[in-house]
């Protein structure tokens, strides 16, 4: 145990330790290191030596993290991406330069990827990653070069382009549209005989994308549909309505593509119009690259060609 609380044990005991913690077996940990059990086991008792604490109790076939080895696994964690991510970008500089993209999953699955070939098709030397995920990401922490956000023009970043906005409206397979369907959508009223699709939102954060709002939009009142499906996601909704198996609220940059391939149709002429766009911003530091200039210039112009 050291006598002095700032120094800091060697990266190779803490990079034991972080496989360790994250598998929680020495085994997998000394597997993905490839060196011996008992030599991940000696680096976790130098380390708990070190510190003079325990970091894991060892149960019979069972290991777990103490309390000061989960505190310790958060910040180690954190540290070794962090290092991998580094030493990513030092190797991939001298090979091909890469562009790491974030966005929502909804938002990447649905109109990101589906129009990366033609980006790649135009810079065939630049890399893509993509980095998606619903919570917000920080750019310099996650080493994230370029975010796609869905926000209010106040909550944006300074420099943040505007790709563009969304209306939402009613979706759903062509095939409910056909008069040999059992019930036939018509009119808007006739959503009470089909089965309605929610995206679930338990903290209210999108209340513009809920049924709801859009009866109350078209002013519609008692609408009370046959049935009800609820999803944790929306590209699984979509893919739902897609198959035939209700409606659901379509939101204009997402479905746009789908509805152009035949594989939703929209119903009804009415939509709501949600006050949040669809933005770029670009890391500190990361605007200069070119390799980033690219992708944001060619991001902007397929907005572009998308708004038209």
């Amino acid at each position: 145990m050291s006598n002095n609380p700032d120094r800091l044990p060697s990266l190779d005991l803490v990079r034991s330790f972080e496989a360790a913690a994250r598998h929680l077996s020495f085994t997998r940990a000394a597997a993905e290191l490839f060196v011996t059990q008992s030599a991940v086991s000696r680096s976790i008792k130098t380390l708990e030596r070190q510190l003079g604490v325990a970091l894991f109790h060892r149960r019979h076939r069972a290991l777990l993290l103490t309390e000061s080895g989960q505190l310790l696994y958060l910040a180690a964690a954190e540290v070794m991406e962090r290092l991998r991510d580094a030493c990513r970008r030092i190797r991939q500089g001298t090979q091909n330069p890469m562009v790491t993209v974030t966005s929502t999953i909804s938002f990447a699955a649905m109109w990101l990827v589906p129009r990366l070939p033609e980006f790649r098709e135009q810079h065939p030397d630049i890399e893509v990653r993509i980095a998606a995920a619903n919570e917000l990401l920080d750019l310099q922490r996650d080493g994230i070069d370029v975010a796609i956000r869905y926000t209010t023009p106040k909550a944006n970043a300074a420099g943040a382009l505007k790709l563009f906005g969304e209306h939402v409206f009613p979706v759903c397979s062509p095939a409910l549209l056909k008069r040999g369907a059992a019930h036939p959508l018509k009119r808007p009223e006739d959503l009470r005989q089909q089965t309605l699709l929610h995206q679930d939102d338990p903290n209210a954060r999108a209340p513009w994308l809920q049924w709801k709002v859009w009866f109350e939009v078209m002013k519609l009142k008692d609408i009370v549909p046959a049935g009800v499906l609820h999803f944790s996601h929306y590209d699984q909704m979509i893919q739902a309505a897609i198959d035939g198996q209700g409606v659901a609220m379509g939101r204009s940059p997402l479905v746009r593509r789908l509805i152009k391939q035949g594989k939703l149709a929209a119903p009804f002429e009415g939509t709501s119009v949600s006050s949040r766009a669809y933005y770029v911003v670009s890391a500190a530091g990361a605007g200069a690259r070119p390799q980033v200039q690219r992708f944001i210039g060619w991001l902007v112009q397929a907005a572009s060609r998308e708004h038209e």
